[in-house]
């Protein structure tokens, strides 16, 4: 299991590129959801306005399921907006 440190330093790493995905809102450092229960594993978490089936996304836009071994998890945020 990575420490968060790693898993900060990681999100990081590749946060410009994954937030010009079509759809990403933002990113943040989390813990996964599986079934929708939240589990012990540490994970990059991407906030999307809705989600897609994989069929109905491009390849470039879609989110990998692992960054550098780190799981990510996608969660439908709905818009963000500034008050």
């Amino acid at each position: 299991m990575s420490s968060i440190d790693d898993v900060k330093r990681i999100k990081k790493k590749y946060e410009k590129k994954l937030m010009r995905k079509k759809g990403v809102l933002g990113c943040a450092v989390g813990y996964k959801h599986v079934a929708g229960k939240k589990t012990d594993q540490i994970c990059i978490v991407y906030y999307v306005n809705k989600k897609k089936p994989e069929d109905q996304l491009s390849k470039s836009d879609m989110v990998p399921r692992f960054i550098e071994g780190i799981p990510t998890d996608i969660i439908e945020s709905g818009e963000i907006r500034a008050l």
